[in-house]
């Protein structure tokens, strides 16, 4: 009897595990042919691993020797400087490897803390909040802070962390075109009949390098009462004179209502974001926002690198200004070798190519040349605007940009991309 219910139990379970198996097999071919459409279209996107700290000259694995690192948002080189290490080390000695919780429950230490307030003194803002990074920032901030009676205008080539954000709300959704204050005058005309309206714009657009019009924005904002926000990803720590970001640039720090930023790009490049603002604003996110409430806290040692970072960059602007004159040589003489680039006065200085195979064959040549680089193209980019986009730090040499001129024109000339 024991062997023949044995025998009913797996004839029972057999359809079922035969369904799993064929789900399973269904499921691989999808994805199989989904990676192939990638690789068809030359969009595929490899991992080169970097064996070494960050910095203007790193080593990748499987080449020789060192290469020049000009694909990092190190815009002041301040990933591997030593004082920021020191502090990171020291934080973490202190203060531990991590706290196995959320903010809210026993995950709030005095650093933390600490750099909220230092945030909000450096950006001139009443207060802030921390973030695992800018990306759950963006995500936390419009479902907390609008409602099916608000309205949100944004830019449509805002940030994918912006547009994410933006779904998950419920207020009203207007998408004006790029920069075009015509079409946003346009939307906030139309958008008058909800109760809060805000307009949402990147400071630094990331992969064309160009810089939103703060001031006509804040303008029509004043003029059609919307408040303003911005992501200055692209921005803090090395745009305006002091580094502050877009709004210090333009004049217009008192003018946006709230700014969300990132600790992982020119404040050391560890992780880490944050929304800065208006104190009620900070304590409803505290509440409300859930990135903030169901993730961890940031890491000690990120808190005390990314702190220190903020010291270096108060005590003195010599790395910002550092940053625009090697930016200013580089699109200088790339411009003048005949390349298109794109934006203006940045340190993001896309080169355009167009073709997403061009870009990325170009690319794997200027590796072989001792240049990391990378090529970006469509989902990214739009279709048919792929590019090399090359990003400038204070810490490369005047020889360092040399260099990797020289090496765009050679392997431009080798694929037909430059006569």
């Amino acid at each position: 009897m024991w062997a023949v219910g044995v025998w009913r139990a797996t004839l029972a379970r057999a359809p079922h595990g035969r369904r799993a198996q064929s789900a399973l097999a269904q499921l691989r071919g999808i994805l199989e042919g989904e990676l192939e459409g990638i690789r068809g279209a030359g969009t595929w996107k490899s991992e080169r691993v970097i064996t070494s700290r960050q910095g203007p000259c790193v080593h990748v694995d499987g080449v020789s020797g060192g290469i020049l690192n000009f694909c990092a948002n190190n815009y002041l080189g301040l990933s591997s400087h030593p004082e920021v290490i020191q502090a990171g080390l020291q934080a973490l000695q202190e203060f531990g490897a991590g706290l196995s919780s959320v903010r809210f429950i026993c995950g709030t230490q005095s650093i933390h803390k600490n750099l909220e307030a230092k945030i909000a003194r450096f950006h001139q803002r009443e207060d802030a909040i921390l973030y695992p990074s800018c990306f759950d920032a963006n995500s936390g901030l419009f479902e907390a802070l609008l409602t099916p009676k608000d309205a949100v205008l944004s830019d449509e080539l805002n940030h994918a962390s912006i547009i994410d954000g933006i779904r998950l709300c419920k207020a009203h959704k207007y998408r004006y075109r790029h920069l075009d204050m015509g079409d946003l005058e346009a939307k906030l005309q139309e958008a008058q009949k909800h109760r809060l309206r805000l307009v949402a714009t990147d400071g630094a657009f990331s992969m064309d390098g160009d810089i939103a019009p703060l001031q006509e924005i804040c303008r029509l904002a004043s003029q059609y009462g919307a408040l303003v926000f911005v992501d200055e990803c692209h921005a803090t720590g090395f745009l305006g004179p002091t580094g502050r970001g877009t709004d210090e640039l333009l004049g217009v720090m008192d003018q946006v209502t709230i700014i969300n930023s990132t600790l992982g790009k020119a404040l050391g490049g560890a992780a880490g974001g944050y929304t800065t603002g208006p104190a009620l604003l900070v304590s409803l996110l505290r509440q409300r926002s859930r990135p903030y409430l169901f993730s961890n806290s940031l890491p000690p040692a990120v808190v005390g690198s990314a702190s220190k970072a903020l010291d270096l960059l108060m005590e003195s602007s010599t790395l910002v200004q550092s940053m625009a004159a090697k930016t200013q040589r580089f699109r200088t003489k790339m411009e003048a070798a005949g390349f298109t680039i794109s934006g203006a006065d940045h340190p993001i200085c896309p080169v355009m190519l167009g073709d997403a195979r061009l870009a990325t064959l170009m690319a794997d040549d200027m590796l072989k040349r001792g240049i990391f680089v990378i090529g970006f193209s469509y989902p990214v980019v739009p279709k048919g605007k792929a590019r090399i986009r090359v990003q400038i730090s204070a810490v490369h040499s005047e020889e360092d940009i040399d260099r990797c001129v020289e090496a765009f024109v050679e392997v431009a000339r080798l694929h037909g991309a430059l006569p």
